[in-house]
């Protein structure tokens, strides 16, 4: 592209990455956006922009970053979709996810009283099928920002790292990730770590930390490249006003408030009594500020009155964060009381529905409650996942629903949204690393978690669920998967950190980190961490890992004594899988002239059929009598005819004169010629056969290059007295005489 000519002057420039080269380009495309980057790594090509709205969105408190990854199917070279719709919708489950990391390591660097609209677009542009494009948009992303006016630290890098072989590998390509036992997503800023996303195949916490800290490295090597373009050619940041702070009213209310909120703090309850307590403070906040600094009389408050009215929520809300940090960082007290490293109290059970779910389990850890379901189903259940990369299929999928109810809310958005999407996600790659090879286990497997009720972490729930569910439902998985949310609480002006094992509510949303870890005894399946600072020290993730180890430890063991062991049978409403292995020259046997045959063997026997281009065939039923007769008429039908072994058949035509068609295996005929129907002469076929009779019949003569069987009903007896026995077949006569052979004509 560097040796294209446009209308506005492009700068480009680049970076060795390893064994490939980095590119970005600016300055000569999407000049209307804020900031827009051309990020290239072989020919993987994406596009990040960086667009800011010009004022502050009304009534927000909250950062209102978007982050949209656009997957485009021409970059890869398809035309994809169905046959009446070719335009791109809705980005699948797969580029939601992608969109979530990207803002997951962006989010903590803005100012968090930053309320413009801020929406940062990564389209993929070009697909080599080698070089990820996840990274490609994650580091065009980062620049994009980095370079617009919005003010934000960083820059950021973004980095995947694999584990071939016990070696860590920088960017993987997509053909060696199918056999690294580790994908790690890591994102840094110039001093640290910012956000990790991982699956793993149950790696030790020792590798764990040992890719974090290769991931940094490199990451950091592309923040500093990006460093040295923001400072040549990067826009000026605009000012962000502070939020609006009224030191004197915020100390009254401070000293009215405290003691309730730190009492509620301490003393065990219920998640939305302690809640209960604090909005009733936010209420009162308001009367007490307009009571101590009145309107006027007969005036409408001025600006600044308005603004401190409505601040009072605000300073009450900032007071309970405040005291919910000093009391875990002085005293090492939490909410309710609990120490730093105590899990709330634990129950795990299955068989919460009957068997017709096939297995189900219920997990509660504190106030979070979730119930997991795991149906199976027939290999052709499998999810078709279309993209730019071609279609691909899920065997396994984890599906999570968050209604407003367990947080006893009401919600007029009752569809799935991104955060259900991402939570399911995690849950589904936790369990992916134990799950049981398909060739001996070939079903499709769904596992639902239904939140029933929350208090922080119910994606571990899920996970939990999942796994107890799993082993209900007779899944054979390798070993049981436990998982831990752990939170953060820092003061960085003092270098002090406290890790705090299972993650609730105000710990979450005042907190500065939420790290979820999934794994089995043996390691780690899965990795998710979110922060609200602006990076952890290196130390807080050896420390997190080791927590999370034992407090996974801790979760399994009462998961265990629900149960211990995958159950070795299925329920009985489970289907049953049989395969069936023929030749791959014999699929287009069973699938018959336009799936006629396939068509006929599952309609008549309500069996599902799947067929794989190796030759395995799939019979999926919960009859097992269907499934009998569907595996024998399946054998039959590819089933080569022996010559002298004797079969059942039925005439299915008379030819008068030449003899009778039969079909002796299923799908497959032969002729049993007028001349091989008894000893004595025949002068009509109707003599010895009627249509549709049933009968035995010998092969005598099977031609495999024709398809074509000879039979014979005489044959299955021996010949009176002094007759010779039949002579071989030998093919047509010549000259069209008469004679044995298919294609003998009438006598005369």
């Amino acid at each position: 592209m560097s040796d294209k000519t446009f209308l506005a002057p492009q700068k480009e420039y680049s970076l060795e990455l390893g064994n490939k080269t980095l590119t970005v380009r600016m300055g000569a495309i999407a000049n209307q956006a804020n900031a827009t980057v051309l990020c290239q790594v072989g020919d993987t090509v994406s596009m990040g922009n960086c667009t800011v709205s010009q004022t502050e969105r009304v009534g927000v408190d909250f950062l209102p970053l978007q982050v949209v990854y656009q997957e485009k199917y021409y970059a890869g070279g398809f035309i994809a979709g169905s046959r009446f719709r070719k335009r791109e919708g809705r980005p699948s489950d797969d580029y939601v996810l992608l969109a979530r990391v990207i803002d997951r390591g962006l989010r903590p660097m803005f100012p968090k009283h930053l309320h413009r609209d801020i929406q940062v677009f990564c389209t993929v542009l070009s697909y080599d099928f080698e070089n990820e494009h996840d990274i490609v948009s994650a580091n065009a992303a980062n620049l994009a920002v980095a370079l617009s006016d919005c003010p934000s630290d960083g820059p950021l890098g973004s980095v995947r790292v694999g584990l071939i072989g016990g070696e860590l590998v920088l960017n993987p390509t997509r053909e060696a990730l199918t056999k690294s036992d580790l994908d790690m997503f890591v994102t840094a800023s110039l001093e640290r770590v910012v956000m990790i996303e991982a699956g793993a195949n149950q790696v030790p916490e020792a590798e764990i930390l040992r890719a974090i800290e290769f991931g940094k490295k490199w990451a950091q090597k592309i923040a500093k490249f990006f460093a040295d373009i923001q400072k040549e050619i990067g826009k000026k940041k605009f000012v962000v006003e502070p939020p609006f702070m009224h030191e004197e009213s915020y100390n009254e209310l401070k000293a009215w408030a405290l003691p309730t909120i730190t009492k509620a703090i301490k003393e065990p309850m219920a998640k939305n009594a302690r809640r209960a307590i604090f909005n009733d403070l936010m209420k009162q906040a308001e009367e007490k500020l307009k009571a101590k600094y009145p309107t006027p009389a007969g005036q409408l408050p001025s600006e600044e009155l308005a603004k401190l009215y409505a601040n009072g929520k605000v300073f009450v809300d900032k007071i309970v964060k405040a005291e919910m940090r000093r009391l875990v960082l002085e005293e090492g007290v939490r909410m309710s009381g609990r120490k730093v490293e105590e899990i709330r109290p634990l129950s795990a059970m299955v068989d919460i529905l009957p068997q017709r779910v096939h297995g189900s389990a219920l997990f509660e850890r504190g106030e979070t409650q979730g119930l997991t379901t795991c149906t199976l189903g027939a290999p052709g259940d499998k999810q078709i996942v279309e993209g730019m990369e071609g279609e691909h299929k899920l065997r396994y999928l984890h599906h999570y629903n968050f209604p407003p109810f367990s947080v006893g809310e009401t919600s007029n958005r009752l569809m799935v949204g991104n955060r259900e999407i991402g939570h399911g996600n995690l849950a589904q790659r936790a369990l992916m690393p134990v799950l049981p090879q398909e060739e001996g286990f070939p079903y499709t497997i769904r596992t639902v978690t239904e939140i029933l009720s929350s208090n922080g972490s119910s994606s571990m729930a899920a996970t939990c669920g999942s796994t107890l569910a799993l082993m209900a439902a007779g899944v054979p998985i390798s070993a049981p998967v436990s998982a831990i949310a752990l939170g953060l609480i820092s003061d960085e002006s003092k270098g002090k950190y406290v890790i705090l094992t299972d993650l609730q509510d105000e710990e979450d949303f005042g907190g500065d980190m939420d790290f979820k870890v999934t794994g089995t005894e043996k390691g780690v399946t899965a990795i998710q961490m979110d922060i609200k600072i602006k990076g952890l020290p290196d130390a807080v993730f050896a420390e997190a890992l080791e927590r999370s180890q034992k407090g996974r430890a801790q979760v399994l063991a009462v998961m265990l004594k629900a149960i211990a062991e995958p159950r070795k049978e299925l329920s009985p409403y489970a289907p049953r899988i049989e395969t069936i292995q023929v030749d791959p020259g014999d699929i287009r046997l069973v699938i018959g002239k336009g799936g006629e045959t396939i068509q006929k063997i599952t309609g008549e026997l309500g069996v599902e059929i799947d067929i794989e281009d190796s030759g395995l065939i799939f019979v999926t039923s919960a009859n097992g009598e269907a499934m009998q007769k569907a595996k024998d008429w399946i054998a039959g039908i590819v089933a080569k005819p022996e010559v002298g072994k004797v079969y059942k058949a039925k005439v299915t035509r008379i030819i008068p004169g030449v003899g009778a068609i039969v079909e002796f295996l299923p799908g497959k005929d032969g002729m049993v010629h007028i001349s091989e129907l008894q000893w004595k002469r025949t002068e009509q076929v109707e003599d010895v056969l009627k249509l549709g009779q049933e009968t035995e019949v010998k092969v005598i003569e099977y031609d495999a290059m024709e398809g074509k069987t000879r039979l014979s009903l005489k044959q299955m007896t021996e010949p009176p007295v002094g007759m010779p026995p039949p002579r071989p077949f030998s093919g047509p006569p010549r000259g069209g005489r008469p004679g044995g052979g298919f294609n003998r004509g009438p006598r005369r």
